[in-house]
């Protein structure tokens, strides 16, 4: 089985350290899971979002997301992903390792 990275977003800052850490995570061997809550979905009007494609498998707060007024569809996110908190909680019993953004 392999590792598996838990990834929390709260910020809307860092888009690129993102993308990064999903790519090199799973380039070597690591199952990657993303949740964005707070101003983290704030991340899905970037244009470069999308470059989250294929990196892991991205899930955001739908109150956060309906809160800021955000729009769907979003790239790279499935609208069964559009989720609440308990996804969050979800996340953290399910991953080996863990990181905060």
């Amino acid at each position: 089985m392999a590792d598996k990275l838990g990834i929390f977003v709260t910020s809307d800052q860092h888009l690129d350290h993102l993308v990064g850490i999903a790519k090199a995570a799973t380039q070597a061997g690591k199952e990657v899971t993303i949740f964005l809550t707070n101003r983290g979905v704030l991340l899905t009007q970037q244009e470069a979002f999308k470059d989250l494609e294929g990196w892991g498998h991205v899930s955001l707060c739908n109150v956060n997301f309906e809160a800021f007024q955000l729009k769907a569809p979003v790239p790279v996110v499935a609208e069964k992903d559009f989720a609440t908190q308990a996804r969050h909680g979800m996340m953290i019993e399910d991953v080996d390792r863990y990181i905060v953004l």
